[in-house]
């Protein structure tokens, strides 16, 4: 897993519409999302989601219930100050989801936009998916966007996998039902385009 102290000094040393990764609007993680149809009360965890716009789109929508979890406290900071007194009606939880402990059966919603195609261990991978086993609601829906198989083999200086829908799905194992694929050409402040697959999956009950 990429260290805390990489990931501090990115967002300390640049402004969060500066990364690559930055979308001023996350529509295509907003319309999976939509697409679970769970209710404005439901409980949704965006894992890696730092300083990502998504929170504000799902806060715009009525979501009631956001956690953003994220290994730097810098862009969970700039985050909170983003959205000013919107911010208090967020959970912010700084941690390594490899290694944090997050309630049993908590979130309807798990969404995730690039953290776990930077581990590149199995043991990385399994520890991620047994917090998802964990965290997730019998009956609750998983969204994971990686870099494509023709995505770049780097991010941020860092080496990723990479993945097409049938290999993400297959991370994550039989207790998860594939329900949908969609590809994303993602436009970077830079002006290039990273290839993404997003997976949206349904943890069946046991």
């Amino acid at each position: 897993m990429q260290s805390k102290e990489h990931w501090e000094q990115v967002y300390t040393t640049k402004s969060e519409n500066s990364v690559s990764w930055f979308q001023e609007h996350a529509r295509q993680s907003v319309e999976l999302i939509a697409r679970t149809r769970v209710s404005k009360e439901s409980s949704i965890i965006d894992v890696g989601g730092g300083a990502s716009t998504l929170v504000d789109d799902l806060l715009a929508n009525g979501y009631q219930h956001v956690t953003v979890l994220d290994l730097s406290e810098a862009a969970l900071a700039a985050s909170r100050a983003r959205l000013c007194e919107r911010a208090s009606g967020v959970s912010w939880l700084a941690g390594d989801i490899t290694k944090v402990e997050l309630p049993r059966h908590a979130y309807d919603v798990w969404h995730d936009r690039a953290v776990f195609h930077f581990l590149t261990t199995r043991e990385e991978r399994e520890a991620y998916v047994n917090a998802v086993m964990r965290a997730v609601k019998p009956g609750g829906h998983v969204i994971v966007a990686t870099f494509a198989e023709d995505g770049p083999e780097k991010c941020s200086g860092l080496p990723v996998m990479r993945y097409n829908a049938d290999g993400l799905h297959e991370e994550f194992g039989a207790p998860f039902t594939l329900l949908q694929q969609e590809r994303e050409e993602h436009h970077t402040p830079f002006g290039t385009v990273q290839k993404f697959i997003y997976c949206l999956c349904r943890k069946e009950p046991n």
